[in-house]
């Protein structure tokens, strides 16, 4: 490391911190492990190692054409796993986005080597409305994201971010250094893996993946997140899997790694301690 070759060839890029203990993190879309430092920092100070790579396509990873559907990225997450010799007591922590990788790698890859998972503002099980999901959103809401993107990403993503961190509802938004920082980060992806993770994380159904759950499972979220919402995502997933316990922020934005920093390094590490 710090690149890890797949399968088919593509390079991720993995910062690995500390020792310890292993705890792995995924980041959401359309960021990059960047947005994880706060809490890596803490948690390799705290003894632990910190694995946190940047999805392919985004960040430093490179730009492959294919590869955006979940079973890929999961495979691509058991690779950097196997290249860290992480085979034992790991704990997976995945936000947003990265919480379908989680649930797809307790199903996928048996869970293999991971002792206790966390979903932070994931959206497992799932976004789209349906029968099972009366809570989630509609499909062309769901469909309006990539044809934003494609009208004029830049423009895209300076609105989408003032929801993310709860701009304008929220009592204490972030600076906004902080949004021209993740606007940024949104922008060194590609342009086809940004609009095809979009549709995975919008349209991918994790419910057969949740009995694959057999760890302590935490997950946390916010209950004025507007880009996932708790109700479809959250709650559900904490009701359907076994050894959960859920946390939610009251009133807290979709954001919460920069958001709600302290409170969430503190409950991951009360959690990682347990």
């Amino acid at each position: 490391m710090p690149y890890v070759k797949t399968r088919d060839g593509a390079d991720l890029f993995v910062k690995d911190w500390g020792e310890g203990r292993p705890v792995v993190l995924i980041h959401g879309w359309p960021l990059s492990a960047d947005s994880w430092d706060p809490q890596a920092l803490a948690l390799a100070e705290a003894g632990y190692r910190v694995i946190a790579y940047d999805r392919r396509g985004f960040g430093r990873s490179s730009q492959p054409w294919n590869g955006y559907d979940y079973d890929s990225l999961t495979d691509d997450l058991a690779e950097v796993m196997k290249a860290a010799g992480v085979e034992q007591d790991a704990t997976l922590v995945g936000f947003s986005m990265g919480g379908g990788e989680v649930a797809r790698y307790m199903s996928r890859h048996d869970g293999r080597g991971v002792n206790a998972a966390v979903l932070i503002g994931s959206v497992v099980p799932g976004l789209l409305k349906s029968e099972e999901n009366p809570h989630g959103a509609p499909e062309a809401d769901l469909l309006q994201i990539g044809e934003g993107i494609r009208h004029d990403r830049a423009d895209f993503f300076r609105s989408f971010f003032k929801d993310f961190f709860g701009v304008g509802y929220v009592t204490s938004p972030v600076s906004e250094a902080t949004l021209d920082w993740a606007w940024r980060l949104a922008m060194q992806a590609s342009l086809r893996s940004t609009l095809e993770c979009a549709r995975s994380f919008s349209f991918t159904n994790f419910r057969p993946d949740l009995p694959a759950f057999r760890v302590p499972t935490l997950v946390i979220h916010g209950t004025g997140d507007k880009t996932v919402p708790i109700d479809a995502t959250g709650r559900a997933a904490a009701s359907a899997i076994g050894m959960s316990q859920l946390v939610e922020y009251d009133g807290a934005p979709h954001g919460l790694f920069a958001t709600e920093s302290d409170r969430l390094t503190k409950d991951l590490l009360t959690f990682l301690s347990r």
